[in-house]
């Protein structure tokens, strides 16, 4: 512990950023998780939404070909189809989003480990 003290009994540099650092990996941890399981039960609903959207396009296809008097859905198909290709844009802008918070909190741990082994003394 003498290590960490400089001679007048205050904390040395290395640990006031080793405590810097590990505070601020104790605030963004909670909101880094949160974010990312966040993401992930909104990716999970797109995925939903697109088989939705899918599966009532094939249905809308399937009732104009089985009608007496054909009604012209096509125009329902397309913006159900537009709508879809919307929602694949979002979940891939979501799948990105995620790569770069779980690069981040990859990234945030490493130097928090880098750091954490400066300050620790080294025994031989």
């Amino acid at each position: 512990m003498a290590d960490v003290f400089e001679k007048e009994g205050k904390p040395s540099a290395e640990s006031n950023q080793g405590a810097l650092a590990d505070g601020l990996m104790q605030i963004f941890r909670p909101a880094v998780e949160e974010l990312d399981n966040r993401v992930i039960s909104v990716r999970k609903s797109q995925v939903e939404l697109r088989e939705q959207i899918d599966k009532l396009a094939q249905d809308l296809h399937r009732l104009s070909e089985l009608q007496e008097f054909p009604i012209d859905l096509e125009p329902y198909v397309k913006k159900l189809m537009n709508s879809r290709r919307r929602v694949m844009l979002v979940n891939n802008i979501l799948q990105n989003a995620q790569e770069r918070l779980g690069r981040l909190h990859q990234s945030v741990t490493r130097e928090t480990a880098k750091r954490k082994a400066l300050l620790e003394p080294s025994e031989f």
